[in-house]
């Protein structure tokens, strides 16, 4: 199964468990800026205990690893869980919703794209430029994440919520990687 098609079923399945979810990363900063290869898909979900059979019936495990011992303790701890298509050999890190503010800001601020004729639910432009500065920071000065951010502001310029980034650069302490972007970044 190829990326695109192991996220469209992932897609579908969360649709139909009524599973809220946020696609995010690199597959979101592809469409929303400059197209590049990534190795994973990434996911935040708003995942109830109650529906983790769901999720984990719909990959069979002679295709898949997902592992519900793993999903009930992400849950557990608001970190994450992982999917493993085992023939193609793609993953899917599936991040679990926190209380924490930015997260819950991203999430209610998602917005709905089309992909592959399935409607799914995307981080922001602004909320993916932050937090794609946020693993900049995280990482320790990724250049790609960075970059990410950077083509994503660049395309999107124009429609950016420019107050909406300025409070969360600074609340999330990556002023000084927005103010590089912003003197960066090729407007035309």
């Amino acid at each position: 199964m190829s990326q695109q098609e192991l996220l469209k079923k992932v897609i579908q399945v969360l649709n139909q468990a009524g599973i809220q979810f946020m696609i995010t990363g690199s597959v979101v900063s592809s469409l929303q800026g400059e197209p590049r290869s990534t190795h994973d898909i990434d996911v935040v979900v708003a995942i109830q205990r109650l529906k983790v059979h769901k999720l984990v019936k719909a990959f069979p495990p002679s295709d898949f690893y997902l592992d519900k011992n793993s999903i009930l303790d992400a849950i557990n701890r608001r970190s994450m869980f992982n999917l493993i298509d085992l023939k193609a050999g793609d993953k899917v890190d599936f991040w679990i919703l926190t209380d924490e503010p930015f997260d819950q800001s991203r999430f209610s601020r998602r917005c709905s794209e089309k992909f592959m004729e399935l409607k799914m639910q995307v981080s922001s432009p602004e909320d993916t430029i932050l937090a794609k500065l946020r693993w900049t920071k995280l990482s320790g000065g990724s250049e790609k994440q960075f970059t990410d951010a950077l083509r994503v502001y660049e395309v999107q310029y124009g429609k950016l919520d420019i107050d909406y980034l300025e409070h969360w650069a600074k609340k999330l302490d990556v002023e000084s990687l927005w103010k590089r972007l912003t003197d960066k970044a090729e407007i035309a």
